[in-house]
């Protein structure tokens, strides 16, 4: 699928916890339709300014067209609903530009470790440097820490 065994893994068992029995099928449905017939009232925000009152909400989109838009091109055969909740959290701390160059650098956006090697301090650009005979990339993916790899590139650059 995506290339990343890691992400593949995550995919099949989302795909599996999607697959529904007949009656967990009629049992949505019938929820669905009782959800339906309840007043609806768009998801929002309270205002934080005192002049916008308690009554007033700002409406709240999940995911930015334009993450998803990135996502589709690039993973077609992945589920809306996984691609909306990898975009809420990429548009939480960067914009699709920032995404991609860490998908050009080999990691997923629909890679939750992603968001943790960012706030670590690492850059899409850090993974191809090599620390030792491997890069910062081979190194996360043998489970080396985040702050340690930040650590050594630190170290390597004062050194060098």
């Amino acid at each position: 699928m995506t290339g990343d065994p890691g992400v593949d893994a995550v995919i099949r068992q989302w795909a599996a916890e999607r697959e529904q029995t007949a009656e967990e099928k009629e049992i949505d449905r019938i929820a669905s339709v009782w959800l339906a017939e309840l007043p609806q009232q768009a998801p929002g925000i309270p205002g934080q300014r005192a002049r916008t009152g308690a009554r007033r909400w700002s409406p709240v989109e999940s995911a930015d067209p334009d993450y998803l838009d990135a996502m589709r091109r690039r993973l077609p055969e992945v589920p809306l609903d996984l691609l909306v909740a990898a975009a809420g959290w990429w548009q939480m701390v960067g914009d699709v530009s920032e995404a991609e160059q860490w998908w050009d650098a080999g990691i997923s956006p629909l890679d939750q470790r992603a968001l943790d090697y960012r706030a670590a301090g690492l850059t899409p650009a850090d993974l191809g440097r090599r620390l030792g005979p491997m890069t910062v990339l081979q190194h996360l993916r043998r489970g080396s820490a985040p702050a340690w790899c930040v650590a050594r590139l630190a170290r390597q650059q004062r050194a060098g």
